[in-house]
């Protein structure tokens, strides 16, 4: 993995957002994000979209700021950094302490706590991807904290992390690919106290769904184009109040077009799912969207919709390593206290090579996903190593979760313990197209 140039910047920038922040003390997080900044200075309806923020247009000129790559080190090395790992170990330490123990009661509800989602917010998980100058964090590229960051908020709870992760992929995509007046107009939302909530939206509700052959579209006419479609595993968008779509622009393919909530003609429509349910999946629905001609996501360049995919991609790989982990660490303990015929079912062969399965398939998907990651953030093709993550984390992730679900037996069949919901989120993962980006 590529080095940061500052390697104590960010993640000090990131842990005194928050030491500073009032809900840790409404989350108990007080202690473990003190002691964090210590270390690390030491060493089906439908309604209509959310309306409750108007963003100012900015006429932006001049080039738009983008991040710069990080340059190779030269050396091997799968350690993470000394940002990274503060930052990682904060977030961990949520992930076990809020995400894990309120997991169920978020599934029931079908949505992520709106505290929990302030709380991410003020840990600054919408800065990782913008630059320095426009309020982020770093002017370099941090796919690969953004790979960590994913996975250690999986290992808590997948359907939760989601929620969390859909207003940075937005602010990312504006980011990477937005006009100079585009990131003027909603970057410094993103970069504020208060994050709008916003969702990228690319899959549609059809089998064999394609992101390079759309159904949604965009058509021309003299004031912009005029949007028609529905998405679906949109992120939370009962509440949102931006939307990355992904369009069939008349004449040029797939593009990513900006969408806000307010736009007369778009609705939302619940959209239950098998798994990831606290991160609350609705339906997008465009008829007859009018949008300027503005609204294209910076130059609406093929190449830029085809990095969107492969890095969302790359985020569902991330995701997957969380919840993989979880997985085998939940039942690791299981097989060694659960006894039959007088003894713990670790000691049977069969038992104890499924679990050291989990672990391998657990690693190759790790080394895979973050030499993806790494090829990204210093600007190198990744398109190999990316359809390798998702092929692994989609086949071996779901491999996971079902003899996660076996080597408990019936208990892995009943909500008294949680395997058989990672089993249900980690279905997605091969499924999945867009909602998180990194």
């Amino acid at each position: 993995m590529a080095t940061r140039r500052d390697p104590m910047g960010m993640g000090l920038a990131v842990l005194n957002r928050i030491a500073s922040s009032s809900a840790l003390d409404r989350l108990g997080l007080r202690k473990p994000a003190e002691r964090a900044v210590y270390e690390g200075a030491k060493g089906g309806f439908r309604v209509a979209g959310a309306t409750s923020r108007a963003f100012r247009s900015v006429a932006g000129g001049g080039s738009p700021q983008r991040l710069a790559r990080t340059a190779d080190s030269g050396v091997f090395d799968l350690e993470p950094t000394e940002d990274q790992a503060m930052i990682v170990g904060v977030v961990k330490e949520f992930a076990a302490e809020v995400l894990r123990p309120g997991a169920a009661e978020a599934e029931a509800s079908n949505d992520t706590p709106k505290e929990v989602l302030a709380q991410t917010g003020e840990f600054g998980l919408t800065l990782l991807n913008i630059p320095e100058s426009l309020g982020g964090l770093s002017e370099d590229r941090s796919a690969v904290t953004g790979a960590l960051v994913a996975e250690a908020l999986a290992e808590g709870d997948m359907g939760q992390a989601v929620a969390c992760l859909a207003p940075a992929a937005v602010a990312t995509a504006i980011s990477l690919w937005g006009s100079a007046a585009q990131q003027q107009t909603y970057l410094p939302a993103f970069a504020g106290d208060d994050v709008p909530p916003s969702a990228l939206a690319i899959a549609e509700p059809r089998a064999l769904f394609d992101p390079f052959e759309l159904h949604t579209t965009a058509v021309g006419n003299a004031d912009g184009y005029v949007l028609n479609g529905v998405k679906s595993g949109v992120v939370r968008g009962h509440e949102a109040e931006l939307f990355v779509v992904a369009v069939d622009l008349q004449g040029r393919g797939p593009t990513l077009v900006l969408v806000e909530s307010s736009t007369p003609g778009l609705s939302i429509e619940a959209d239950p799912s098998m798994g990831l349910r606290a991160a609350g999946l609705t339906r997008l629905v465009l008829q007859d969207v009018q949008v300027r001609a503005d609204a294209i996501l910076g130059e609406g360049a093929a190449d830029d919709y085809r990095e969107c995919i492969r890095l969302s991609r790359l985020a569902w790989a991330s995701l997957a390593l969380g919840t993989g982990r979880a997985v085998l660490d939940y039942v690791s303990d299981y097989v060694k206290t659960r006894s039959a015929f007088g003894e713990p079912i670790a000691h049977r062969q069969a038992v104890a090579f499924m679990v050291a399965n989990i672990a391998i398939e657990l690693e190759g998907m790790r080394l895979v996903t973050l030499k993806a990651a790494s090829r990204a953030e210093q600007g190198l093709d990744f398109s190999r190593e990316v359809a390798l993550a998702r092929r692994l984390a989609g086949e071996y992730g779901m491999k996971i979760g079902t003899d996660g679900v076996q080597l408990l037996g019936g208990h892995g069949f009943v909500k008294e313990h949680p395997v058989e919901r990672w089993y249900r989120d980690l279905r997605a993962v091969g499924l999945m197209e867009g909602a998180v980006l990194i």
